[in-house]
């Protein structure tokens, strides 16, 4: 849905000789794509980052010849206090005193939302997002409408804003830092009566786990930043929420557009909005149950299966045929580093869920195969509970844990519990080719870490690339 109202502000009209300060470039294409937007339409760019031009060599060699300042290894508070916008990377902590410098704070997805004239459709959890995201895109494509994805995708949708149209629909993934941050945002003063910039037609939640308690000082705020999605809805909007925890109620008293719930499992005394029964999903309507997602689909995964089962439910409302729509959505295959086949080597399948950074997400990835499963595991501390792994031991075939904060707990809490593992690994490699020896043909090898990469790796993308180059070199 289009935002109905503009702020007034530096960004809210042409950016010709308005001066930004980039804060944090990062490595994931937010900073970069945003940098290059601010080039392209006559803003004076300073950018500045703690990292090192080392460290930050591979996105400052994207940067080309933008006529940029860089400031790198430091902050420097002028930056912040002569600019006219402050555009924030959600990586920075939003209590760093440098925000507090700045007279006006952007991020790149409020200046996308400032200037998208499309639909839009806003998905965010704690996991499962980039999959619902990536096949609600998907899905669209197949059933003939514009579509384009971006978000914690890594895909900046400021890449594409300047080509919409209203006739085209956006579907974004968005992180609790990415929605939080609108909180900084001028518009967010309820004085100012302004309509709030993220007002999408759907909104989905996939579910809440605990996560990020390493940002969060408490989760009730980490509940209450993934309520921004639906907070601005309009009362005609549709808002997708998790049925089978506490939260999903919760969020769907506080929504102002329509809730409706997805379980799991089949409806008990209530039906909920959208269900799973024998492995197909259903839909309530008004003419009845209809089925919207078959038991046959090319997403690897139980735990997936809800998550199409969302999109089909959001298509479904959209006014999709329900046949078209669950032909759409079993289509989809699956996206990198979320249960991605890599190869398969002497009868062995190796799967790449790097994404997986915290214990629930791993448990899920041991669960999902019909054979017996070789885990990859570990890395460093998020300071979130390990005991799901007392499970990952009991039913794999074989735990191999790197080396990491996080193995650390891991490792101590599966010794009191008396279960075993291999390892801790000090490299992948050295995992890898454990994993490799132990494996027998028509078992499945995995990398679902269920903990944070940093240490080893730059992030999961880093560590699921370095797996599959791993892998792929054995095939050879």
């Amino acid at each position: 849905m289009k935002r109905s109202e503009t702020a007034d502000g530096p960004s809210a009209g042409a950016l010709s000789g308005v001066r930004v300060t980039v804060m944090g470039l990062g490595l994931h294409g937010g900073g970069l794509a945003a940098t290059r937007y601010l080039c392209a339409h006559g803003a004076q760019v300073t950018v500045t980052d703690l990292r090192t031009e080392e460290q930050l060599a591979s996105t400052l060699a994207q940067l080309g010849s933008l006529p940029v300042r860089l400031v790198l290894g430091r902050h420097e508070d002028d930056d912040f206090r002569t600019a006219d916008i402050v555009l924030k990377n959600p990586a920075v902590p939003r209590t760093s005193r440098y925000l507090q410098l700045a007279s006006f704070i952007e991020t790149d997805i409020s200046l996308f939302l400032r200037r998208n004239p499309a639909r839009v459709i806003a998905i965010t959890g704690t996991k499962g997002k980039s999959t619902t995201a990536s096949c609600m895109h998907d899905a669209l494509s197949r059933l003939g409408v514009s579509s384009r994805l971006g978000g914690n995708i890594t895909v900046s949708p400021l890449t594409f804003v300047d080509e919409l149209t209203e006739a085209d629909t956006v579907v974004l993934e968005l992180s609790s830092f990415q929605l939080g941050d609108l909180l900084l945002l001028p518009d967010s003063d309820p004085e100012e009566r302004r309509a709030p910039l993220l007002q999408p037609e759907v909104a989905v939640i996939t579910n809440l786990m605990h996560d990020h308690m390493d940002y969060y000082a408490r989760f009730e705020d980490y509940f209450a930043d993934k309520a921004v999605i639906f907070s601005g809805q309009p009362t005609d909007g549709l808002t997708l929420l998790h049925a089978d925890d506490e939260w999903g109620p919760r969020y769907a008293a506080l929504t102002p557009a329509r809730p409706m719930m997805v379980s799991a499992h089949p409806p008990a005394d209530v039906a909920p909005g959208a269900w799973i029964d024998g492995g197909e999903g259903w839909i309530l309507t008004a003419e009845g149950p209809q089925r919207i997602l078959p038991r046959e689909v090319a997403l690897l995964g139980e735990h997936n299966r809800k998550n199409l089962l969302y999109v089909a439910a959001a298509l479904r409302c959209l006014g999709h045929h329900p046949d078209r729509v669950a032909d759409a959505v079993s289509r989809f295959a699956g996206i990198p580093h979320r249960m991605e086949l890599v190869a398969t080597i002497a009868g062995v399948r190796w799967y790449n869920d790097s994404a997986a950074t915290i214990a629930e997400a791993a448990l899920a990835a041991a669960g999902s195969f019909d054979r017996p499963v070789r885990l990859i595991g570990g890395g460093s501390d998020k300071g979130l509970d390990v005991t799901p792994f007392r499970a990952i031991a009991s039913m794999v075939a074989g735990l191999y844990l790197l080396a990491g904060t996080g193995t650390d707990r891991i490792a101590a809490d599966l010794r009191e519990a008396g279960l075993s593992y291999h390892g801790p690994f000090p490299t992948l490699e050295a995992a890898v080719t454990a994993v490799a020896t132990d494996a027998s043909d028509g078992e499945v090898a995995v990398l679902s870490p269920g903990c944070a990469s940093f240490g080893m790796f730059r992030n999961e993308f880093h560590r699921g690339d370095s797996f599959r180059e791993l892998v792929r070199s054995r095939a050879t």
